[in-house]
C-alpha cells in the first residue's frame, strides 16, 4: 500500500471534511501518498484526481459540506463508466480508496469490485442515520441539532400567536431525524416514515392535549405517509378549525452548517480507522462506531435499515407530550 485516494459521494453531510482531513493526515503519518477524487464517482470516471497534503486539509474540520465536492453518478452504474474509473485508478497507481457516502456509494463500490481489484473501505456519510453497522452516521448529530434549533425559533412565534405548527424534516424513508429532534424539541406529536400515520389518532391527540399550551409543534418526517406537510396541515384545519395552523419545511438547511463536536470526532475516528483498515488488507467494508468502538460491516450488509424504531423512544415521546 503506497497510495490512497479519498472521495465523497451522494448527499453531502456535515463532518465529511473532518473525515477527509483524517484520511489525508493518517495517510501522511504512515508515509503514504494521498490523492482526492473530485465530484465522487463522476470524478473517478473523468480523471479528476488531485494530489493532497497536510496543507490541503488545513482549516476544514469545522466546515460543512465537502471540499472534494460530491455527486450522484448514473454513468458509474454502466459498464463503460466503471471501465473508465478502473483505468483512472490504475493509471494513477492508486492502491486503496476511502469512500465517504451512503448505501448507494457502497453498493456501487461492491459492484465495482467485480472488475477492479483496488480495495475500497467506506465511511458512512449521510444525515439520515439509516445504515446498519454504526450507531451514528456522519452528519446525523449536526442535522438533528439544526432541526432542534430551528424548531426552537418556530416555537417562539407559535407561542406568540397560539399557533399549531407542522414542521417537515428530512429523512426520506427513515424517521430517525424526526424522532430524536421531535423529542429534543418537545414536539406534541411525531409522524415517522416507519409507522403508518393514523390521522384519527393524531386528531384525537391534538384535541386532548392541554388547552393551556400556548403552542403546539408536530414534527413530520418527509414521505411519512401523510402526503405533503402542506396537505396535512390543510386536512387538520378542516377538522380542527379553531386552531391557527401554519407549516414549515426545513429542507436543505439540515444538510449544511458547521458540524457538531460529536460529528467532528466521529468522522475523524472513522477516517483514521479507514486508512488503517486498508493498510491491514481489508476491503469492501464500512467503518462504523458501535457502543463507542470501531466496527467493520461488509458493504453487502451496510444497507438502509427500514425497521420499527426503538419502542422506548416512541413510548417516551408519547408520555412527555401530555
Amino acid at each position: 500500500m503506497k497510495k490512497i485516494a479519498v472521495f465523497s459521494s451522494g448527499g453531502d453531510a456535515p463532518g465529511m471534511n473532518a473525515c477527509i482531513r483524517a484520511v489525508v493526515r493518517t495517510s501522511i503519518f504512515n508515509h503514504l501518498d494521498v490523492t482526492g477524487i473530485m465530484h465522487g464517482y463522476d470524478g473517478m470516471i473523468n480523471g479528476e484526481i488531485i494530489p493532497m497534503n497536510a496543507r490541503s486539509v488545513s482549516g476544514i474540520i469545522h466546515r460543512g459540506g465537502t471540499i472534494l465536492k460530491t455527486a450522484r453518478s448514473a454513468e458509474f452504474m454502466t459498464q463503460e463508466g466503471m471501465n473508465k474509473a478502473k483505468q483512472n485508478l490504475e493509471s494513477n497507481k492508486i492502491d486503496g480508496v476511502v469512500a465517504i457516502g451512503g448505501d448507494g456509494t457502497f453498493r456501487g463500490a461492491l459492484e465495482f469490485s467485480n472488475i477492479c481489484s483496488v480495495p475500497f473501505v467506506g465511511c458512512p456519510g449521510t444525515i439520515d442515520n439509516d445504515l446498519i453497522g454504526t450507531d451514528f452516521t456522519i452528519g446525523y448529530d449536526t442535522a438533528i441539532n439544526t432541526v432542534v434549533d430551528a424548531v426552537d425559533k418556530i416555537r417562539d412565534t407559535a407561542e406568540s400567536h397560539d399557533r399549531l405548527f407542522f414542521v417537515e424534516v428530512m429523512g426520506r424513508d427513515a424517521g430517525l431525524i424526526a424522532l430524536r429532534s421531535g423529542i429534543g424539541s418537545g414536539a406534541e406529536a411525531i409522524l415517522i416514515s416507519e409507522a403508518e400515520t393514523d390521522f384519527e389518532k393524531l386528531i384525537q391527540h391534538l384535541r386532548e392535549s392541554r388547552k393551556d399550551k400556548s403552542s403546539k409543534i408536530v414534527i413530520v418526517s418527509e414521505q411519512s405517509g401523510t402526503g405533503s406537510v402542506v396537505k396535512l396541515a390543510e386536512k387538520v384545519k378542516k377538522v380542527l378549525p379553531f386552531y391557527d395552523i401554519r407549516f414549515s419545511v426545513l429542507g436543505h438547511i439540515q444538510r449544511g452548517g458547521n458540524p457538531s463536536c460529536m460529528d467532528r470526532v466521529n468522522s475523524s475516528r472513522m477516517g483514521f480507522a479507514a486508512v488503517e483498515a486498508l493498510m491491514q488488507g481489508k476491503k469492501n467494508l464500512m467503518i462504523g462506531i458501535i457502543n463507542n468502538k470501531i466496527s467493520y460491516t461488509p458493504f453487502e450488509n451496510a444497507v438502509k435499515h427500514i425497521e420499527e424504531l426503538h419502542p422506548d423512544l416512541v413510548k417516551m415521546m408519547r408520555v412527555l407530550a401530555i
